[in-house]
């Protein structure tokens, strides 16, 4: 029973977006279907819609506790310099509220280096991407590996940068969820170690990739740069470890960040920085 329910668990996302299909197609076209026995076929349709939505949603609350716990895995820092945390598993779990698209243990960070602070919150609504100081900065690989995924034709937005382009951002972030995973987090490369891991850094620079699919990395070179693709509200760079290669069925691994300070403090560990906190990496 058990497997059954982790089963259905790691095809939930897939299967939400086929009932909600279902239900979004019989709302616009449900009128034309009556005659003769098609009523009796939508209708039927449209209930088993309904409750595989149920049920996707009752698995997104109950199956996480089924799920086997994973080792840390220890990675290479996918930026250099000072960042700071945002959306961090080392504050909580799943890190970015939910674990669809193998999110569970993502973390999110910004530039913030002291010589050029990144602009304050607030202000203008939505800034121009080239006040931050992460925008453009290099993306390194994470691990040793395989290159299985490279996307960068996305665009890069201007940042959300006030309550009102948050708002704004929030509303075109339920607009990108009908594209899927991909909209959601832009451009992005996922490298597959030799033992079957799969790292993924997302919101890259439009243009920047450095790698395509079947090129082989080693941990610490250069894929890309930090851009503002996807759903994001200013240039960071966003990052997660999976058991698969698809968003749509992967779950999410925990890991860290291989020998970062953090705070500024002078010994060096393996360790994520929590949101707020300020890591400075090599």
């Amino acid at each position: 029973m058990k497997r059954v329910v982790l089963g259905l668990y790691r095809v939930r996302i897939p299967l939400y977006y086929l009932a909600a299909v279902i239900l979004i197609g019989n709302a616009l076209l449900g009128r034309l279907l009556v005659s003769g026995g098609v009523r009796e076929v939508r209708l039927a349709v449209v209930f088993a819609a309904i409750g595989v939505a149920g049920v996707c949603v009752a698995l997104a609350f109950l199956a996480p506790r089924l799920l086997p716990e994973h080792p840390v895995r220890v990675v290479a820092s996918p930026v250099r310099g000072r960042w700071v945390g945002v959306n961090s598993p080392a504050s909580k779990v799943p890190s970015h509220g939910v674990r669809a698209y193998g999110q569970a243990y993502a973390i999110d960070v910004v530039a913030d280096p002291v010589e050029a602070p990144r602009p304050e919150f607030g202000g203008e609504m939505m800034r121009a991407v080239s006040e931050y100081p992460a925008y453009g900065e290099p993306v390194f690989a994470m691990l040793n590996g395989e290159v299985v995924r490279a996307s960068g034709w996305r665009r890069d937005h201007r940042a959300r940068s006030n309550g009102w382009g948050i708002f704004y951002m929030m509303i075109e972030g339920m607009i990108r969820e009908i594209g899927g995973p991909g909209f959601v987090v832009g451009n992005h490369v996922t490298i597959r170690s030799d033992d079957g891991i799969y790292a993924t850094v997302a919101h890259l620079k439009q243009g920047s990739l450095a790698v395509r699919v079947g090129d082989r990395v080693k941990a610490g070179s250069i894929i890309g740069h930090c851009g503002n693709s996807g759903n994001t509200s200013e240039p960071h760079v966003h990052a997660q470890l999976m058991d698969r290669a698809s968003f749509w069925t992967a779950q999410g691994l925990p890991m860290s960040f291989a020998g970062i300070t953090l705070n500024g403090e002078k010994e060096s560990a393996d360790a994520l920085p929590a949101n707020e906190q300020h890591m400075t990496v090599a």
